[in-house]
């Protein structure tokens, strides 16, 4: 089995507009649609509470024939258009979708955060962390988040082996950011959310990179867009996972990023399970 994880940043904006960075997210989609996975898990899909109109839906199909759809966006109290979540796989597999709300803080649960598939023999988890924000105003809601994740995972794990992915919004150790010596303070790499991953990660499951990798430096998913030289320069952070429970991590056999090319923000990242 091959999954796929991206944080797209905008479904639109990839799928219809005549951009420049528009012009070299299809050329990313064109790469996970060539690795032909056999699920896709999107982040930040920045949807309508109806989901993808006729247009999107149309020009996602281009890319991806003979995929079931599924999506959550969100929905109000969240502002509109803000985050959201997808998930595509294969026509003729069997599969449960469900959207949970964990009784998170604030407008969390509503703005379309989660999306849970149950393919019989493990759940397949998408989700895109809430960001701590600017000035970190959100990093309080951002520990009951981990919290409340962490419980969702693990009473999942209880039942049947898990595989999560998404955007976590946490460089877990210094070697998953280029600068971590000036970002002990940023969103993304405080002590506070480092903890937070720790306990997940505590709560039986393994984060499937440095499983197969080791420590091995230098290797992100995430190079800031408003840094022009970021991605040149390789001052990245790793922030997006493929997470497996315990018991299942001795069947991973690949877990690494995809090349985006010059494109900044995301990586897709590529998990396969034997």
């Amino acid at each position: 089995m091959k999954f796929i994880s991206w944080n797209i940043d905008s479904l639109n904006a990839a799928l219809t507009s005549d951009s420049d960075r528009a012009a070299l997210s299809r050329q990313v989609l064109s790469t996970i649609a060539g690795e032909d996975p056999d699920v896709i898990a999107i982040q930040e899909t920045k949807l309508s509470a109806a989901g993808p109109n006729k247009k999107q839906d149309a020009a996602l199909k281009g890319f991806f024939p003979g995929y079931q759809v599924e999506w959550v966006s969100s929905q109000p109290p969240a502002r509109k258009g803000y985050a959201g979540t997808m998930v595509l796989f294969r026509e003729g597999m069997e599969a449960k979708t469900t959207a949970p709300r964990i009784g998170a803080p604030d407008t969390m649960d509503y703005e379309g955060r989660i999306l849970t598939v149950d393919f019989g023999d493990y759940y397949f988890v998408n989700v895109y962390t809430p960001n701590a924000g600017s000035e970190l105003k959100r990093l309080a809601d951002r520990q009951i988040w981990d919290k409340l994740y962490a419980d969702y995972l693990a009473s999942l794990d209880s039942k049947k082996p898990v595989i999560a992915c998404g955007d976590f919004n946490c460089a877990y150790e210094e070697i998953d950011l280029a600068h971590p010596e000036n970002n002990h303070f940023s969103a993304g790499f405080t002590d506070e959310e480092r903890e937070g991953f720790s306990n997940l990660l505590s709560r039986g499951f393994v984060d499937t990179f440095r499983l197969l990798h080791g420590d091995l430096p230098s290797v992100y998913s995430w190079w800031a867009q408003r840094i022009r030289t970021s991605k040149i320069n390789n001052s990245g952070w790793r922030i997006d996972y493929f997470l497996v429970s315990d018991r299942i991590k001795e069947r991973v056999t690949r877990s690494e990023m995809l090349d985006s090319g010059p494109r900044q923000d995301h990586t897709p990242l590529v998990l396969e399970i034997r």
